[in-house]
This record gives C-alpha cells, structure tokens and sequence, in this order.
C-alpha cells in the first residue's frame, strides 16, 4: 500500500494535466476560430460577440467545475494516506505490547527458568495470556473489516431480548463478581420483548458495552440495562457509574483503537476496537448508537431494536 500511494498521486496529476490539455483544445479553439471570423462591423458582428461570451463564460464554469472535482479527490487522497498512516501505526502498537512480552517471556525460559518450578509455568500462563490478548486483536480487525466491507450478512431471526442479555450476565458474572459490581435489568413493559435482528452480533453488542461497564465502573458500582417499550421497537439503554467520559471525546469513541484512558485501556486488556464493532453492527441493524456522559458520574448508551410485528 505504501508503494502504490505515490503512484496513485502520479497518476492522478497525469490524468489531470492531459485532461485539462484537453479541455482547453476543445473549449478555447472554437472560441479563437469565431473570433478570427468574426466580422468587425454590422449586426453579425454583435451576434458573434454574444456567441462568443457564452461560450466563455461556459468554458470558465465547466474548468471550474473539473478543477473543484479534482482537488476534492486530492483532498480525499491525502485523508486515506493519513489514515492509513494512523491504522497502520494503531496496529503495530497494540500487537507490540504482547509480542515483546511473549519474547521475554521465552528468552527467561530459555536461560533457565525453564528448570525451575516457580517460573517456568507462570511465565508459560502469561505467554498465553498474550497470545489469547492476540488473537483478540486480530479477531476484531477481521470482524471490524467484514461489517465495514458489507461483507457480513445478517441472520435475522425473532428471540427474546431479555433472556438473550441474561446471558450475557452470566458471561460477565465472574469479572462483575471480582470488582463487586451489580447487574441490574429493568423492563418497562407488562408483555415478551421479542425483537427481530441477528442474535449473535446484538449478543455481542451487550457483551461489548456491558463488558466496558465493568472494567471502567467504580467498584461497588451499578449497571444497568433498561429496556422500554416502544410499540413497534425496545429502546435499550446501559448504564454504568464509573470514570465517565469528557466532551471533547464524545465524538471519538467509535473510531477505531480511540481510548479515552489509554494507560488503563490496556491494563484491563481492551483491543480498542470494541466500540467501533459496536456501531457498525447496530448501524447495519439500519439503527444509531446514541451516548451521554458525565466525568465521574458515569456513561449511558442507547439504540432501538425492531420488535417483531404483532400476529
């Protein structure tokens, strides 16, 4: 890719020198011809004046037009180049961290460590850590790149909507359990929310924003999921009380590998990728992922899920 962006930038002046060339033959050579023949007295004469300024002023917008198009695709150019630079960089530095401790991991094992019980299967336990941090990575770049590409096909189908996020409190039961952090579900609604969209990814859309709730809430703290009932929809809200996040990163949470608190992002073991895969997949759903936040009282996501039409 690296290779290929100087090309593209070669070609592209190419095409516009030998394009503007052109242009100027087709639009400037019938203007001389008229005005060569032009006679210089009479009626015919301001009769090809009048021809000739329209056809000015229709060659003065058309470049215009071609030069505005132009440095627009320049423009857009020079933003995939950046972020380019920027994904590439994201990446190198998130699979760094656990390819250099993999390395010390071994090299210790190596220079003996492997003899001695103490260290050989605790550093063997990190090792694997890393690789499982990974394949984390990797996992969601691939997930991320299919539902960007449309390649993801959604499976729709009709389930419960509140079994489904029980599931997904007993997946993150044991992290809640060791920061003391209680799950709350509140429905607002005396019927079954069953809801039409593809089980597996909104399965992963709770983990995803639940998971977050717990590795940046306040110990002893609260989430809570509350589902409203919205005749045709269930609007879905999760909140948490902990660190929250400042205004001027609102608008950037979804990027791709944007932290908010990068230090402890890591430390907690995050891929920076999850909110991202969180937006594309409820986008696809043809919805939006709303959020609001105060710093230190917590954060609250929300998007609306199409109820299954009544019988």
């Amino acid at each position: 890719m690296v290779i290929f962006i100087p090309f593209i930038i070669v070609t592209v002046y190419g095409s516009t020198y030998y394009a503007l060339k052109i242009l100027i033959i087709e639009k400037i050579e019938p203007i001389y011809k008229t005005i060569r023949e032009t006679p210089r007295k009479g009626k015919q004469s301001k009769q090809s004046v009048d021809i000739n300024k329209d056809q000015i002023n229709e060659a003065d917008i058309d470049v215009k037009t071609w030069a505005d198009n132009k440095l627009a695709e320049i423009d857009r150019l020079r933003e995939l180049e950046k972020y380019r630079k920027d994904f590439i960089g994201n990446i190198s530095h998130e699979l760094k961290t656990p390819i250099f401790n993999i390395q010390g991991y071994v090299l210790t094992l190596l220079d003996g460590g492997l003899e001695d019980p103490k260290i050989n299967r605790l550093y063997l336990e990190r090792t694997e850590k890393s690789i499982d941090r990974m394949i984390n990575i990797v996992e969601d770049l691939e997930s991320i790149t299919k539902l960007e590409s449309g390649e993801v096909k959604l499976k729709i189908e009709t389930f419960e909507l509140i079994r489904l996020i029980e599931e997904v409190f007993d997946l993150e039961m044991r992290e809640a359990n060791e920061r003391r952090i209680s799950m709350n579900l509140l429905v607002k609604s005396n019927k079954p929310l069953i809801v039409k969209a593809d089980k597996k990814r909104i399965f992963e859309v709770f983990s995803n924003l639940i998971g977050n709730g717990i590795k940046y809430g306040k110990k002893g703290g609260n989430i809570n999921v509350v589902l409203n009932d919205m005749n045709d929809k269930v609007l879905i809200e999760i909140s948490d009380d902990g660190i929250g996040i400042e205004k001027n990163d609102l608008h950037r949470i979804f990027e791709r590998f944007y932290r908010v608190d990068k230090s402890r992002s890591r430390m907690q073991g995050g891929t920076g990728l999850g909110l991202s895969i969180v937006k594309h997949i409820i986008e696809a759903h043809k919805q939006t992922i709303h959020v609001k936040s105060q710093i230190d009282k917590g954060t609250t996501f929300s998007f609306m899920l199409e109820k299954q039409a009544r019988q």
